[in-house]
């Protein structure tokens, strides 16, 4: 009986040498297939590609086999959800068409066995984060998108390339130790009466219990290709694959706090 709810973010096919992303989507590919068995729902939260611009008749070239995954995943009844990262909203109606899945651009507020979840990319939760939430509301500007896509494919995409580049840059750097905006915002959604708090964007997987819920942060599918589970009421943060140790190996990721 499928009865587990899995969460990935921060994939970022795109990223890296064509040998970097064979590997990542190759582990990817292996995780898919080891959760078809008991999964009921596949939840991306985001940044599944590190860069996406989609024309109307023209998409980024690739990703063949993991879209012959998805398209396999829904047609054995499991559910794909796909909430929009910062590196991936900006799509058109390619997903919607092929799949059947409706693109989520804001949080994702669902009762799961009676739980209730709030999940979200987290892009624009961290301190100081003033300039990316501008630039995160042109960017989603129906006009700006209509002028980009004026734009040949090869210069458009081009483009987003080095923006997302650019971005995952300003990511990384971001000192998160002190003041995590990202779980500040988690704490403040469980004391509203969040059970659980699901997040990505942050690319450092992480798990803080409070006395009435969970935050998780995703973690990301560069360095540390880490997911969490959600199953008979109870949630786990998991390490799929040790990159150091070149192996699979699932270790549970202990809660802080």
């Amino acid at each position: 009986m499928k009865s587990a709810y899995y969460f990935i973010s921060d994939v970022h096919l795109g990223y890296g040498s064509r040998e970097d992303n064979i590997f990542k989507e190759n582990v990817l590919l292996h995780f898919m297939d080891s959760i078809k068995a008991d999964a009921k729902e596949l939840f991306i939260v985001g940044d599944l590609f590190d860069y996406w611009m989609e024309y109307k008749h023209v998409v980024p070239k690739g990703y063949y086999r993991l879209f012959a995954k998805i398209a396999e995943f829904i047609s054995c009844g499991i559910k794909v959800n796909y909430l929009a990262g910062n590196h991936d909203f900006w799509r058109g109606t390619y997903f919607k068409d092929e799949f059947g899945i409706d693109i989520v651009f804001d949080e994702i507020i669902r009762e799961i066995e009676g739980k209730k979840f709030f999940i979200h990319h987290g892009d624009g939760m961290a301190y100081k984060d003033t300039g990316y939430k501008i630039l995160k509301a042109i960017m989603r500007n129906r006009f700006a998108q209509f002028m980009y896509a004026k734009l040949h494919p090869d210069w458009g995409i081009g483009l987003a390339k080095k923006s997302s580049h650019s971005s995952r840059m300003h990511t990384g750097q971001r000192d998160y130790s002190k003041h995590d905006g990202l779980k500040d915002f988690g704490g403040k959604k469980i004391n509203e009466g969040f059970d659980f708090v699901i997040m990505g964007h942050r690319h450092r997987p992480l798990r803080v219990d409070y006395p009435t819920g969970t935050y998780i942060n995703l973690g990301d599918w560069i360095d540390n290709f880490t997911y969490a589970v959600f199953k008979e009421g109870k949630i786990e943060l998991i390490s799929y694959f040790n990159k150091k140790e070149n192996k699979y190996r699932q270790e549970i990721i202990k809660a802080i706090g």
